[in-house]
C-alpha cells in the first residue's frame, strides 16, 4: 500500500534532550550522576509526568521518597529547559523534503507541562498537520490506545503510515497495529532508511 504519512517521535529523533546536559552542570562525579538518574529521577519516574502527573506532584513523590536528594531532584524541571541541546540536525532537515509530498504527523511522550516549550522554542514543529501528545491525551506509548487515538483524531491507516522512534518498545507496539516503523539508533541514518523504503529518492 502507498504510504502517505510520516509520524515522528520528538526526543531522540528530532530533539536531543537528555537530563545529563543539566545535570553535568550540578554533579563533580559522573559515577554519581549516573546513579542519580539511575535510581531516583528515573525514566519511569519521568515518563508518569509524560502520562499525566503534574511535575510538581512528581517532584514531591521523589522528594517524600529520597529527602537527602530533594535539592537535586527540584533541578529536574526547574532547570529542564537544559535538558534540550538543541535539535537532531540531520533529521529535522528532512521535514521540509518530506512535507512537499507527504502528510507529517508527530506522536511524542512528553509532559504537556513543558511540551510548549519545545513547541515555542523549535519553530520546525509548525510543520506537522497534528501532534498528539502523551501528557494531554493522559495515554503514553507504548500503549496501542495512543497510536489509535492518532489515527482516528487525523483518520489514517496504520499501513499507508511510517512511524519513526528511537523506543524499541514503541516501534513494536506500532508493527503490531500495521505500521511501517524505522527504529532510530546509533546505527541508524534516517535519510538512508527513508531511500531504502522508498519515501525519500
Amino acid at each position: 500500500m502507498e504510504i502517505k504519512n510520516i509520524i515522528f517521535d520528538f526526543g531522540g529523533v528530532l530533539i536531543d534532550w537528555n537530563p545529563r546536559y543539566m545535570y553535568q552542570k550540578v554533579f563533580n562525579d559522573t559515577t554519581e550522576m549516573e546513579y542519580f538518574l539511575a535510581n531516583i529521577c528515573t525514566e519511569d519516574w519521568n515518563l508518569q509526568q509524560d502520562k499525566d502527573r503534574s511535575l510538581a506532584e512528581g517532584t514531591q513523590f521523589l522528594i517524600q521518597k529520597f529527602p537527602n536528594h530533594s535539592n537535586l531532584i527540584k533541578l529536574f524541571y526547574d532547570r529542564w529547559e537544559e535538558m534540550l541541546n538543541g535539535i537532531i540536525e540531520e533529521n529535522v532537515k528532512l521535514i521540509a523534503i518530506l512535507k512537499s509530498e507527504y502528510k507529517l504527523y508527530g506522536l511524542t511522550n512528553w509532559s504537556a507541562e513543558t511540551f510548549p516549550i519545545a513547541l515555542k522554542k523549535y519553530s520546525f514543529l509548525q510543520e506537522f498537520e497534528g501532534i498528539v501528545v502523551s501528557g494531554t491525551e493522559k495515554l503514553i506509548k507504548p500503549d496501542p490506545k495512543i497510536f489509535n487515538l492518532l489515527l482516528n483524531r487525523y483518520q489514517l491507516k496504520a499501513e499507508e503510515s511510517v512511524f519513526i522512534d528511537d523506543n524499541i518498545k514503541n516501534i513494536i507496539a506500532a508493527q503490531e497495529i500495521g505500521f511501517k516503523t524505522i527504529h532510530i539508533n546509533d546505527n541508524i541514518n534516517l535519510e538512508l532508511e527513508l531511500k531504502k523504503m522508498k519515501i525519500l529518492k
